[in-house]
């Protein structure tokens, strides 16, 4: 690659993502990229989001949901990926054997885990039993970026609190914007 943007990373980000290297198996080897594909381009989480905004008893959550997503997004793949502009730990190392294809843009930080936290933060606000799992599951796809070795643990750190703060963010929106009043 000619440009791969910043290099910067502290020791002990390489040692993690060394760790996860070390524990490489079969098992997690055929489960980490399918379960960092349900946040490939925020599929699922649009998805989810679509299917509330459609039932009229959870169009609010699904357009708080919306919110936070959209939010998550424009900080992280717009504003920040854009502008810190930080090389991915795979394109510092070649001889890792990576399970997935080389991502194309920038780490910092983490889109996987910035809208899978926003939409889940999001609805945990409002419906804490279908929350939890989702919390559960935007944390493995967190987790899922540092074993494929695409993501320093910082950008995941960074990502994961902007999505929780887009999260809450939309429930005090939501609150108060008339845009959000449910009409079903």
């Amino acid at each position: 690659m000619e440009n791969i943007g910043n290099i910067f990373y502290f020791d002990w980000e390489m040692d993690l993502l060394n760790w996860f290297q070390s524990i490489r198996n079969i098992f997690l080897d055929f489960w980490m990229p399918k379960i960092t594909f349900l946040g490939n381009a925020g599929w699922f989480w649009i998805l989810l989001v679509l299917l509330l905004i459609a039932i009229p008893i959870k169009r609010k959550l699904g357009l708080q949901a919306a919110f936070a997503l959209v939010v998550s997004a424009l900080i992280c793949n717009i504003l920040l990926k854009l502008t810190v502009m930080r090389c991915r730990p795979c394109w510092l190392e070649n001889e890792i054997s990576l399970l997935v294809k080389i991502p194309k843009d920038f780490s910092f930080p983490s889109g996987h885990s910035s809208a899978s936290f926003s939409t889940a933060t999001a609805i945990f606000t409002r419906h804490k039993n279908i929350g939890i799992p989702l919390l559960i599951l935007a944390s493995g796809i967190a987790i899922s970026r540092l074993y494929l070795f695409v993501h320093w643990p910082t950008d995941v750190l960074f990502g994961t609190l902007i999505g929780i703060a887009c999260g809450a963010m939309s429930y005090v929106v939501s609150e108060k914007a008339p845009f959000f009043k449910n009409k079903a």
